[in-house]
């Protein structure tokens, strides 16, 4: 029989560790900038950086611009060392019995790939905001992933931001908020297993 659910999950705090603040707070002390400087850089390309407007590597170069002292060999292995897998990413397999899993992350592609590489038998597709062009909350990216949906089962999106449900639910779907201590996980399967996803949202 065919999963009837569909279960649509976030990278940064859902599967994975988000980067800020600690990355930023390592690399201030490695490079001897000031904390609130690198803050002020990742703001301003945050939009392009993570719908790809913007190259890693021009990600990079701008701030070597901005600061000399930055060094990108070292940056970047710090960076991918912050990315570390959370709890969530070793239930998937059991969650994909279940669901359809898909995933829809703000994120670059080059940093994720190890991530994917854990879950990729068992996810339906994955939809990232440096590949598409947009990031949640903008409407456009969950339009993407409504197509690779299939609108007769039931949806439940999973994400670490409450400002990402907004346009979720405007779809139908159903959210779960992913709180830092990870109990979201233990609603899961109950909520798979049930006849209906019944969360209040």
């Amino acid at each position: 029989m065919s999963n009837q659910k569909q279960l649509v999950l976030d990278i940064g705090g859902v599967l994975a560790t988000n980067l800020s603040p600690l990355f930023w707070e390592e690399l201030s002390t490695t490079s001897k900038i000031h904390y609130d400087k690198l803050i002020e850089y990742k703001n301003s390309v945050r939009t392009g950086l993570w719908t790809g407007k913007i190259t890693e590597d021009q990600f990079w170069s701008g701030l070597s611009m901005k600061h000399p002292s930055f060094e990108k060999g070292v940056a970047k292995p710090m960076l991918l060392s912050h990315l570390k897998l959370l709890p969530a990413v070793h239930h998937v397999a059991k969650w994909s019995q279940f669901a359809d899993i898909h995933i829809l992350s703000n994120h670059r592609m080059e940093w994720i790939e190890p991530i994917l590489k854990e879950i990729q038998n068992d996810v339906k597709s994955i939809t990232v905001s440096s590949e598409v062009g947009y990031c949640k909350p903008h409407k456009a990216i969950y339009t993407t992933i409504q197509t690779k949906l299939d609108s007769e089962k039931e949806t439940l999106f999973v994400d670490d931001q409450e400002q990402n449900f907004v346009e979720a639910r405007t779809l139908g779907w159903r959210t779960l908020l992913a709180d830092e201590q990870g109990s979201w996980i233990n609603q899961i399967m109950p909520l798979l297993l049930s006849a209906k996803f019944s969360l209040g949202n």
